[in-house]
């Protein structure tokens, strides 16, 4: 018999068994009940609206939706505290991938619950973080990428935090930054200097020195390249051997959805290696949401990136990097990375989709992505004047109303709300409505119902 630790035994504990069935037993039971969108309850209105406002109050601001959750949804549906029920299509800005109350993530996160800490750290790690660090460096590998290592942390910002670290270290004296224009990288006081947006940065002092370089264009193929490689060529020349890192966000999700393209990439990360500027890959968005896992491997950039941060869908948050940017004691580090229960359900997440058919050209996400933009087609073509394209990537998807103007295209997201899905905006001239689809537990009959509360939507705003 082969020799088991206390742990062990108590994790398969019989009790522990019948209580997890239990806990899928109750969930199956109450959210049955939730099978569409409806409005809230008259009786639940008062302390709702007293709860949204003290919370808002609390927080220093009114929330940008009168969203405060009841702690139950279904798939794609969600409870609001008032007992209304609506779509989920922006999912926490991207982080409840299979929904809500999705049972299979309910029972890895109860697994990591009843472990003997709240939080895993960098000093003490329980058994679940070697199993989670093995499936994702495989992954990771799964071209032969040769990313030898992987730091988790608390959050995407974080991540991104430390491959700036890792890349300054390594090309230690150099101290500028090159991104993409309309790029997101975070909002902490180091990598808000790399997001190119002025008001995330107002009265903060000036950290990084951080140039940019025009995004792809899909109408403007080699013109693109040829841009934003004399730009890079231009920045190196004027300022020789001070440039360590190069921040690549693949596809611009803050920014209002824009696409990239494989050849622009390699010609980008080509010119950089050549100066021995160290590429990052900032997946914090699109993790999960290409028909690859990660979108570096859907650009086919495997052999061209130094570093990949990952997070939101993945529950937990990392930073992967190849041994010869391995940085020295110290400089890295974290009391805690994250929770015993994200650290399961980021294994049972990840292993669904890797093993069941999400990925690949007729995986799930390409096929909720071909629906869900054939839905909007045809509503351009019923509203030519109010929306129109890109539509995205994946399990990205967006569109333009009235011609990419804000305050319109702000309107239009709580008209839906209040019609019962969640959308939110991103970018700015021009401003678009974005979905983040919960993959893993959306259905095409899901996507039809939203786009028919779009359509009602637009049939009731100017």
């Amino acid at each position: 018999m082969t020799k088991k630790s206390i742990g062990q035994t108590y994790l398969e504990d019989p009790r522990l068994q019948e209580a997890k069935k239990l806990i899928a037993e109750a969930v199956t039971e109450h959210q049955s009940k939730i099978t569409g969108i409806k409005a809230g309850d008259p009786e639940l209105k008062e302390s709702y609206d007293k709860l949204l406002k003290e919370f808002g109050e609390d927080r220093g601001g009114k929330l940008f939706y009168d969203y405060i959750g009841s702690g139950i949804g279904n798939g794609a549906l969600v409870e609001l505290a008032d007992g209304s029920v609506k779509y989920d299509f922006i999912t926490g800005i991207g982080v409840h991938y299979f929904g809500h109350s999705h049972p299979g993530v309910i029972a890895a996160e109860v697994d990591g619950s009843v472990t003997n800490t709240t939080m895993s750290g960098n000093l003490q790690q329980n058994v679940d973080s070697p199993k989670l660090f093995d499936l994702l460096l495989e992954q990771a590998n799964k071209y032969d990428a040769g990313f030898d290592h992987m730091f988790m942390t608390s959050s995407g910002v974080m991540a991104a935090e430390n491959s700036l670290k890792m890349a300054f270290q390594k090309n230690h004296p150099a101290h500028r930054v090159i991104a993409f224009e309309k790029c997101f990288m975070g909002r902490t006081l180091a990598v808000s200097q790399i997001t190119d947006k002025a008001a995330y940065r107002a009265g903060l002092p000036k950290t990084l020195s951080v140039d940019y370089i025009p995004f792809y264009k899909p109408d403007q193929h080699e013109r693109s390249i040829e841009m934003a490689t004399k730009h890079l060529e231009w920045y190196f020349e004027r300022y020789p051997g001070e440039y360590a890192a190069m921040c690549l966000e693949l596809v611009q999700g803050e920014g209002g959805y824009w696409v990239g393209n494989e050849e622009y990439f390699k010609a980008i990360c080509d010119v950089c290696h050549k100066h021995g500027v160290s590429i990052i890959v900032d997946e914090v968005q699109s993790f999960m949401r290409t028909e690859e896992l990660f979108a570096f491997q859907y650009f086919k950039l495997d052999k061209h990136v130094d570093f990949v941060n990952i997070g939101k869908n993945s529950q937990i948050c990392a930073t992967f990097y190849r041994a010869d940017h391995k940085p020295k004691p110290g400089l890295i580090s974290q009391t805690f990375t994250s929770s015993g229960a994200a650290i399961n359900a980021a294994h049972y997440i990840i292993s669904e989709v890797v093993n069941n058919g999400y990925l690949g050209k007729d995986g799930k996400i390409s096929r909720i992505h071909k629906h869900f933009k054939k839905n909007l087609e045809e509503l351009s073509s019923k509203y030519p004047d109010k929306i129109e394209g890109p539509w995205g990537l994946g399990a990205m998807v967006g569109m333009t109303l009235f011609k990419g103007d804000m305050e319109k295209s702000k309107a239009f997201t709580f008209k839906l709300f209040e019609n019962g899905c969640l959308s939110f905006i991103a970018g700015s001239k021009p401003t678009r409505v974005r979905f983040l689809v919960p993959v893993g537990a959306v259905t095409e009959k899901d996507i039809d119902n939203v786009c028919a509360l779009i359509d009602k939507t637009l049939s009731e705003i100017d």
